[in-house]
């Protein structure tokens, strides 16, 4: 199909394009001049409907009114328009963010209120901006591979581009030619071709940044009526359908709707895909974007609500460990999948986020929740493939007791494009509202000047991207993939099995790439029994090697000691563990001298106790450690691990049991059930299998057996002190 044809085909699908763009659709696209310039992301239909409904949905009238509070502070304060100057978090950066959202305010409250007020801000804004924008060269303060014009990196050109393209077309027909022909071509053109032309091999990239800047290309493509930006956006720069958002839509999200980068940039990019996907479906509804691959893109916004637990997102990756399900991008998720899908269950999720948008989604929110639609969000054991075929690992929650009853996350996935930190076969544990087993993320104050000026800090690299910083294992003392992350993205953790059944879930995966001849498998389960007030999670590592190495086990608690194991204690002094691959950071508290004992650890948090009990295949040390070494400027939190060194070892297997139990009243003063009701813990290695067996404080026996072999139909046989172990397939349960 030629060129001229694809756009004039592309202008009869879009809906809520004029057809006089048909006949233009063949022109260079800065030749496109068209009288009709009503509002084309929402409709004036739609726009109509929610000033009529919209204050009877007390949701919806909330969120009017905080806009109208930011709106009008920003029109009090007066038109600015500063030249770029600050890196993330300074006054000239702040001041652009807080533009673009003013924009998109000023808009949908003229629409929702007919007040021209808002409308001549939002002209006066954009005016001021295409005054300033022809003369803008690479940020000043830029240090990004791509600087920005306003901010110091394009990205965040691209998402005032997305939000500033919404406040544009809400007034745009208000303007006279004149004033939309020099907002057009000094703003939004300027724009989208610094975006898109002038930084070509950035916009077609597989990438988050890539998604805001097809997005705000793209709506501007719709806003101006002009069907070659819209193809550009969707197609990529060369329009062959080997780039743009289309393409990012394939490539970025697994079949279960697992972002490529993890959950913590799944919620940052689950803005640009579900905005400009509805833009789409507003536009060019044959598309059927939302239903594109099985509807991958529903499919996120469910699996980053799934990441979550007590309202924050797991911090896997370079995550900041208290963002959560409030954020504006999840907002505006939960809002665009609930009209498309009137799924109860996000109705749920949109009470606890207090908010919604201005937008028909937004109205739909509101008055789903207002005529008492909401049913509890179902957060479930699940598995989430990763990669675009669902072959690159996968990200594993197991789940019981609802929203904040207990979760297990396995992390078996890619390197996230760079932001994945080496740490492979890692897991979290949650329970009672609480980061039981907990994970670093990333070490970075966003936009905090102070700090960095807003980015990652070098303790990023250093610390929170190695391995020893989360709690898988360590050989050699150095991290996964040698601390390549490119190396690591060519290689992907193999799942073995997954499965959720009643008293008994559990999930394995291998690693035979992270390091030199050492394949890692590592079992998790979480189990429960009648004696055991809580389930508890049995942990079985094994590390195969042809030659002795040293190993590392680390585990990244939570909570106040309460007894632990014999130590030597470092008093008078703290050394520190070591020098390089985040060693360096760790003070060292106390060590226990290696032993074939197991050994346990209980701990206080949230007024309940967890007990840790452990053991090995070879005579291990304990290690008490803090991280906050040679850390001058104070940029690390302080946060206490166990660490379980095994040293010149082939083989060696790591076998724990974690065990919430007993309640801590300190208001009331009273404590109950502060003794584990798990006795002991053993292991039993038998031909190409491992049995852990538990003995209840009851005397009773909980067995779990793991083969090498994970095939189904294997057959298997341990012998521990005279009883038979026996089973078929990759693992078995067993009561006695």
């Amino acid at each position: 199909m030629n060129r001229p044809v694809l756009m004039a085909l592309l202008a009869t699908l879009s809906t809520g394009v004029p057809a006089v763009v048909l006949a233009q659709a063949a022109k260079p696209a800065a030749t496109v001049r068209i009288d009709d310039a009503k509002p084309v992301l929402v409709t004036l239909d739609q726009w109509r409907a929610m000033a009529k409904d919209g204050a009877r949905y007390p949701m919806f009238a909330a969120e009017q009114k905080r806009v109208e509070r930011e709106v009008r502070a920003a029109m009090a304060a007066g038109i600015k328009v500063p030249q770029p100057r600050d890196l993330g978090g300074g006054v000239t950066h702040e001041q652009h963010k807080a533009n673009y959202k003013a924009l998109a305010g000023a808009g949908a409250l003229y629409r929702l209120t007919g007040d021209k007020a808002y409308a001549d801000f939002a002209r006066d804004l954009l005016l001021e901006y295409a005054k300033l924008y022809p003369t803008l060269k690479d940020h000043p303060a830029g240090n990004s591979s791509v600087k920005g014009r306003l901010f110091w990196q394009a990205l965040n050109d691209s998402v005032w581009l997305v939000y500033g393209a919404q406040g544009y077309d809400a007034i745009r027909d208000t303007l006279t030619p004149e004033q939309r022909r020099t907002i057009d071509d000094d703003v939004f053109r300027r724009m989208a071709r610094f975006l898109s032309e002038e930084n070509a091999p950035y916009f077609d990239r597989i990438h988050n940044h890539a998604t805001w800047a097809t997005a705000g290309v793209g709506m501007t493509g719709y806003v101006l009526r002009d069907p070659d930006l819209v193809d550009r956006a969707l197609n990529g720069t060369k329009h062959d359908g080997k780039a743009g958002f289309l393409r990012q839509v394939d490539e970025l999200f697994s079949p279960d709707g697992y972002y490529a980068e993890g959950p913590y940039y799944q919620r940052y990019a689950l803005a640009p895909f579900i905005i400009f996907a509805r833009a789409i479906q507003q536009n060019e509804p044959a598309r059927g974007i939302f239903q594109r691959r099985d509807g991958v893109l529903l499919k996120a916004v469910d699996g980053v609500i799934q990441s979550s637990y007590a309202g924050k997102l797991f911090p896997i990756n370079d995550a900041m460990p208290d963002k959560g399900l409030d954020t504006e991008e999840i907002v505006t998720g939960v809002a665009i999948a609930y009209a498309q899908t009137r799924d109860p269950g996000l109705l749920s999720i949109a009470k606890e986020q207090g908010r919604t948008l201005l937008s028909p989604d937004g109205l739909a929110i509101a008055q789903g929740v207002a005529g008492g639609g909401a049913k509890p969000f179902d957060f479930r054991s699940m598995e989430l493939r990763d990669g675009p075929n669902g072959d690159l690992g996968d990200l594993v929650f197991l789940r019981r007791g609802g929203a904040n009853g207990q979760a297990l996350v396995m992390k078996n996935t890619q390197q996230g494009q760079g932001h994945g930190h080496f740490d492979r076969l890692n897991w979290l544990f949650y329970d009672n509202g609480q980061a039981i087993v907990r994970d670093y993320g990333a070490a970075r104050f966003l936009n905090v000047e102070a700090k960095g000026g807003g980015g990652y800090l070098d303790e990023n690299d250093s610390w929170a991207m190695q391995t020893v910083a989360h709690n898988t294992l360590v050989v050699d003392q150095k991290s996964q993939f040698g601390a390549d992350w490119r190396v690591g993205e060519e290689h992907p953790t193999t799942p073995l099995f997954y499965k959720a059944g009643e008293g008994l879930q559990i999930a394995s995966a291998r690693m035979d790439k992270a390091y030199d001849g050492v394949v890692l498998t590592r079992t998790l389960a979480m189990v429960e029994h009648p004696d055991l007030a809580y389930p508890v999670v049995i942990d079985l590592f094994r590390a195969q090697g042809g030659k002795a190495a040293d190993y590392d086990l680390p585990l990244h608690f939570n909570g106040h000691i309460v007894t632990a194991f014999a130590a030597e204690h470092s008093v008078r002094e703290r050394p520190v563990l070591g020098k390089d691959s985040g060693y360096q950071h760790l003070w060292v508290d106390a060590v226990a001298a290696p032993s074939d004992k197991t050994r346990s650890l209980t701990w206080l948090l949230g007024g309940r106790f967890y007990t840790y009990r452990f053991g090995a295949s070879a005579p291990t040390s304990a290690l008490l450690v803090e991280s906050g070494a040679n850390d001058p400027n104070f940029n690390l939190r302080r946060e206490p691990a166990l660490i379980q060194r095994m040293q010149g070892q082939a083989q060696a297997s790591f076998f724990s049991v974690l065990e919430p139990h007993g309640v801590y009243d300190p208001t009331a003063e009273t404590v109950a059930g502060s003794t584990s009701r798990i006795r002991d813990i053993a292991r039993t290695r038998g031909e190409g299998a491992e049995v852990i067996v538990l003995t209840l404080a009851s005397g009773r026996k909980l067995a779990l057996a793991v083969a090498d072999d994970v095939s189904k139909t294997a057959a298997h046989a341990v012998r521990i002190d005279g009883q038979a172990y026996e089973w078929t397939g990759p693992y078995a349960r067993f009561d006695r």
